[in-house]
């Protein structure tokens, strides 16, 4: 994994940030961005404004990285929207993010539609409460047949959880003799997680200024870039999206090799 932090020591000027798009590679889009969208509770902390405040404005970030990630032609984009370790907090702040869900959800199908973006979600969304499945499901449906990106909500979802429910579901396969244990590899492992049909991540952004996975797509970040910015969650701009595609760009992803081997293959 290679980090880079964006330091801010202050607002960037329209200006500048509106000529890093220019500045981006459109050869070089990352086909699969991951987002820890952190930093809505001190987003309202700072305004002296309950937590739920800051989740209420961080979904106008939502929206418009969205945009701005289907416009760029980037093909999948993960957002980590509630964790299974998120049910410790508040009730009134769990209920009040399930309850934003739903009507986000609602809201913002036409968007969906109108972008031609199909929604998909990894996690243990059966345990999700039932108006927040169902609005879940009926989003899905109703934008299966979409192409231009996938958007891919991270809900009741963890890391740990997912390698333990894949090593479950491959013990299964073991037992009914559909598979041997000399057939295990990365690539049939993989196929038993929750991202089984989606490519791994290039690229992960973490706002907020924190330097952690916090349980976060545990197997499928082992050679992701990562870029970590001080900036908060409802703060997050198109803008900031190009500069980490921008910053993306710059690096030089070996996989293993060296750099001479990459320039002869």
């Amino acid at each position: 994994m290679h980090l880079f932090f964006s330091y801010f020591c202050g607002p960037f000027e329209e200006a500048r940030l509106m000529s890093v798009k220019s500045l981006i590679d459109s050869r070089n889009i990352p086909n699969h961005i991951a987002v820890i969208m952190d930093g809505n509770g001190r987003w309202a902390k700072q305004r002296n404004k309950p937590r739920v405040f800051g989740h209420r404005n961080g979904v106008k970030a939502v929206k418009n990285i969205t945009e701005a990630a289907a416009e760029l032609g980037v093909k999948y984009l993960t957002l980590f929207a509630f964790s299974k370790e998120n049910w410790n907090r508040p009730s009134l702040e769990v209920n009040t993010l399930m309850n934003l869900f739903v009507k986000t959800v609602g809201r913002e199908l036409s968007t969906l539609m109108e972008n031609n973006i199909r929604l998909e979600a990894i996690g243990e969304i059966e345990r999700l409460p039932k108006a927040t499945f169902e609005a879940l499901q009926y989003a899905k449906e109703n934008t299966r047949h979409n192409d231009q990106m996938t958007l891919i909500l991270a809900l009741n979802y963890s890391g740990r959880w997912e390698i333990v429910e894949a090593v479950k579901k491959l013990s299964k396969s073991l037992s009914e003799g559909k598979i041997t244990a000399d057939e295990i590899d990365e690539k049939l492992f993989a196929g038993y997680l929750e991202t089984a049909s989606f490519p791994d991540p290039d690229l992960m952004i973490r706002t907020s200024g924190e330097f952690r996975l916090s349980n976060y797509m545990m197997w499928q970040l082992s050679y992701t870039e990562l870029y970590f910015t001080e900036v908060l969650w409802p703060d997050f701009s198109k803008e900031h999206l190009y500069e980490a595609i921008y910053a993306y760009q710059s690096r030089e992803r070996r996989f293993g090799m060296t750099s001479d081997q990459l320039m002869k293959s």
